[in-house]
């Protein structure tokens, strides 16, 4: 080995106080991973990319522990509707959690799943189907209208009549997922996951009281503070801004909303019209006797098998 590689010392920028910075960032925000760190300190001004961050992040031993999760083989499922505006579909489901003292305590969670804001975070000692009721009506009082659906499971608060009124009066359509199918609410099941992670896990409550002020302060944080990488690392807040100013209007249907419902009056359905592989014929005069000769140049087709389907389409003795 020459002298000089091997006495080589790196003259590299420290970056002392990005360090800092990182360290307190990680600090306050303990389960975040070094991508959302990256957006707040670029936020702040920092001119960095997530490898420098993340290559400091290893360095200072900041690296988040993850439960891996075991994979197994999973069928394929068709594609749930997807909402393509603000308040068309809303999801709600509970958490459970425990105080110094050991009495539990239920917090209901509600979810906007297109700008995926957190709606409504209630915390109580109970909650039944006049508390969820309740808590609902303070939130369409805050967004200003009730959403179109709401996506639940089969939980006694939910099935119950006090909801039951509550939705037929608000003309509230509740879509009630499978038992035992937690995936098909995937919205607020992955809200849960982030609440009680970033959350449940790291708070301690001494009183019920203590609790729902702090969820009040996590969900405004939520809401306009962190970060959400599916909304292009903009906050819930921010992203509904952009659409419900009437920027919604620029969002088409998806397909599978264009593909289910009726066609238009006189044509098949567009389910019908795409399983249906036969060739469609031209509507052409019969009186022109070039007619068949240029359409069975054009398909191929014989001309004995062309004068059948003509005469079964003005006789009505076959089918087209």
């Amino acid at each position: 080995m020459d002298r000089s590689s091997h006495r080589y010392q790196s003259r590299r920028d420290p970056q002392d106080a990005l360090r800092r910075r990182l360290k307190e960032l990680a600090a306050t925000y303990v389960r975040w991973g070094y991508r959302r760190l990256s957006v707040l300190l670029r936020r702040e001004g920092w001119k960095v990319n997530a490898k420098r961050v993340y290559r400091i992040y290893v360095e200072e031993e900041l690296t988040v522990r993850t439960k891996v999760r075991k994979k197994i083989a999973r069928r394929q499922r068709t594609p749930a509707p997807v909402a393509v505006r603000a308040n068309q579909c809303w999801s709600m489901d509970f958490v459970s959690d425990k105080l110094a003292d050991g009495r539990a305590f239920r917090v209901l969670t509600v979810v906007d799943q297109f700008t995926r804001e957190c709606i409504c975070l209630t915390g109580d000692r109970s909650m039944s189907g006049a508390k969820v009721v309740e808590a609902l009506g303070m939130a369409i009082g805050e967004y200003g209208q009730a959403p179109e659906s709401i996506t639940v499971d089969n939980g006694t608060e939910f099935t119950g009549r006090a909801l039951e009124v509550w939705a037929i009066q608000q003309g509230v359509r509740l879509d009630f997922i499978r038992p035992g199918r937690p995936v098909e609410n995937s919205y607020i099941e992955s809200f849960n996951g982030r609440l009680r992670d970033e959350f449940l896990n790291v708070e301690w409550f001494t009183s019920l009281t203590e609790a729902r002020r702090r969820l009040a302060a996590w969900r405004q944080d939520y809401n306009h503070h962190r970060p959400h990488s599916a909304l292009s690392d903009r906050t819930p807040t921010e992203f509904a801004s952009l659409h419900r100013s009437g920027a919604q209007q620029r969002f088409a249907l998806s397909t599978i909303h264009r593909a289910s419902g009726s066609g238009c009056q006189g044509s098949a359905a567009p389910a019908l019209a795409a399983l249906d592989t036969r060739s469609r014929l031209p509507k052409i005069d019969l009186d022109k006797g070039e007619a068949l000769v240029r359409i069975a140049r054009e398909t191929g087709d014989s001309l004995s098998s062309l004068w059948s389907a003509w005469k079964a389409r003005f006789t009505g003795s076959g089918e087209l």
